[in-house]
């Protein structure tokens, strides 16, 4: 790991340019969701225990460079001021003379929110003049935004070319997580890939493949590499264009030395809403008039048994219909049986990406793996193997 960290820097007395992400929920100008908040609490915590004085840049929606009231960060300098337990003031921009007269009258200990990044055209445009310019009122850049870092912004990646850069501690515990599972995991490893479409996951699964011992596949992918084996998924969700890519994975796969896993059992119904009545019925036995909306129960116990003989497990995408009942039955089992290996101590548990949070917290798991990662993107854009601008600018920087 070649990126340096907070405690590689010396802060006492300086200004800590601090891109982090607060692009959070809001209902009637309140937060209803402070989970990015809270993420960034130990960063801009540990900054002003070593003396440093935060600045933080964030975005907040997408205002493609103008100034929109309902995109202004403003709102937002209450609830940080509580979850920080220390003073949040405000600027009215991210560069110039807001910034540089709010940090003249920042108090000692006192944080600075400065005003959405893309208010500025040139943010999203990686404009070097803008990066430089904003880069004038700090000394240290601490890029705690991991979400945000597969976007080459001046706030992300330009500033790294100004100042001595670092990682956040939010930035290291993610990078840390996902070298742990990817660049040299303990073995076995085992990923688990859902989702609705097999097309938006290839470059995931290229990747994975010469990285894992096993996949599982779920969820309506799982349709389509069923398709691919010449069985019938009735009126499931399938990519049917697709089954010669998946028949390319598969063989792939086996030429790797990764194992993949399908459903040997489903759950279909005939309707696709809460409470519809479902079956249980083989893989390869899917009536016609019916849907496949989750995997089956001896499928479920297989994919924990494999958890069982894992040590380390990342993963992306729930195995069903997790979001109406009773079609949330799998992926909750299966992130149940992974969080109480990992809470035992037996296995290392990455997860991420929007779907898969929202299962994790649904089935009441999220807080017993290992890490789950807050970023969408980004975190799907590093387990397809990608460079990362905002982790690649710290690197070099």
């Amino acid at each position: 790991m070649s990126w340096k960290t907070l405690d590689d820097m010396d802060l006492g007395g300086k200004v800590v340019l601090t891109r982090v992400d607060l692009n959070v929920p809001m209902q009637d100008g309140r937060v209803t969701d402070a989970t990015r908040i809270e993420r960034i609490v130990p960063t801009v915590r540990d900054m002003l225990a070593k003396g440093g004085r935060p600045v933080l840049l964030a975005h907040f929606g997408r205002p493609k460079g103008k100034r929109v009231a309902e995109m202004s960060l403003e709102p937002l300098v209450g609830p940080l001021a509580e979850a920080l337990g220390a003073e949040v003031r405000y600027a009215s921009d991210c560069v110039g003379a807001p910034v540089s007269e709010a940090l003249a009258e920042l108090p000692e200990g006192a944080v600075l929110l400065c005003e959405n990044t893309r208010y500025h055209p040139e943010e999203e445009a990686n404009d070097a003049e803008f990066a430089k310019r904003m880069a004038a009122a700090g000394d240290v850049y601490c890029n705690d935004a991991f979400s945000a870092a597969h976007r080459a912004h001046a706030s992300t990646e330009g500033l790294a070319h100004h100042l001595p850069a670092c990682a956040g501690r939010l930035m290291e515990e993610e990078l840390r997580a996902l070298e742990g599972v990817l660049a040299d995991p303990p073995r076995p490893v085992v990923a688990v890939v859902g989702g609705a479409k097999v097309s938006t996951k290839l470059d995931l699964l290229g990747n994975l493949i010469g990285r894992m011992d096993h996949i599982v596949i779920g969820g309506g992918m799982a349709n389509t590499f069923l398709a691919a084996q010449g069985i019938d998924v009735g009126k499931s969700l399938c990519e049917h264009e697709m089954t010669g890519t998946a028949k390319e994975i598969m063989a792939k796969a086996e030429g790797s030395g990764c194992t993949l896993h399908l459903p040997t059992d489903v759950v279909v119904a005939r309707e696709f809403k809460a409470g519809a009545a479902s079956e249980t019925v083989a893989a390869d036995a899917c009536p016609p008039d019916a849907m496949i909306l989750d995997a089956g129960p001896d499928t479920t116990r297989a994919v924990a048994e494999l958890f069982g003989q894992a040590k380390a497990l990342v993963w992306n995408g729930p195995l069903g219909a997790f979001e109406i009942e009773p079609f949330h039955a799998a992926t909750k089992a299966a992130a149940l049986a992974a969080a109480e290996l990992t809470r035992a101590g037996r296995l290392v548990s990455v997860a991420g990406g929007g779907d898969t949070v929202a299962a994790l917290n649904t089935a009441g798991a999220a807080d017993h793996f290992t890490y789950v990662s807050s970023a969408g993107g980004a975190f799907l854009e590093w387990l397809e193997g990608k460079t990362l601008p905002g982790v690649a600018a710290l690197h070099s920087a």
